[in-house]
């Protein structure tokens, strides 16, 4: 059995006849949980393309009408190793979403991993999309300085960017990401 499926298989319950070595270091999304995360991105980018009649400063505050939100959630799940899977998340409490950031609190959530959150699509000066399709520098700064074992971010439907913390203090980024898709699809 390949190294990585001998990780799923070991994630998801299934018996193991003999391992022989750890599995490599991986962030197993179940499936459930990214269908919620892509679903929280859609809702946060609707009529991202419909405001090309603003300037930058206009959609960055959102003042004349509602723009882009980014969304902070709270990873839970379990480690094995150096490795992660994603079983669910709730919503950052006191959670404030700008366009280009978002803060709040994740302290005492259950099974606590890390954080995820979602990178809206921008329009450029012919109102066509741009987007940041990796967890940005100063994402990258907060992980390194958080105690959090993965950092993603979510940049358009089922697009995902990983940050894993391994071997104690190093990162892995960026990480694999295997979608677990539940049994009997």
């Amino acid at each position: 059995m390949r190294p990585l499926l001998l990780f799923v298989a070991m994630l998801s319950g299934m018996p193991l006849a003999a391992r022989r070595a750890e599995p490599p270091a991986v962030v197993v999304v179940e499936r459930e949980v990214l269908d919620s995360m892509s679903a929280i991105w859609a809702s946060s980018n609707a009529n991202w393309d419909q405001l090309a009649d603003l300037n930058w400063m206009e959609r960055s505050l959102g003042t004349v009408r509602p723009t882009q939100r980014e969304y902070l959630g709270c990873l839970q799940g379990e480690l094995r190793g150096d490795s992660a899977l994603v079983r669910g998340f709730v919503p950052a409490r006191n959670m404030k979403r700008l366009m280009l950031a978002v803060t709040g609190d994740c302290s005492g959530v259950p099974g606590y991993l890390g954080t995820f959150h979602t990178h809206p699509y921008l329009a450029d000066t012919q109102n066509r999309a741009t987007k940041q399709r990796f967890l940005a520098p100063r994402d990258m700064m907060s992980f390194r300085d958080s105690d959090d074992r993965l950092a993603l971010v979510v940049w358009d439907v089922d697009s995902l960017d990983a940050a894993l913390r391994v071997g104690g203090d190093s990162i892995l980024h960026p990480a694999p990401v295997v979608v677990l898709e539940a049994a009997g699809r």
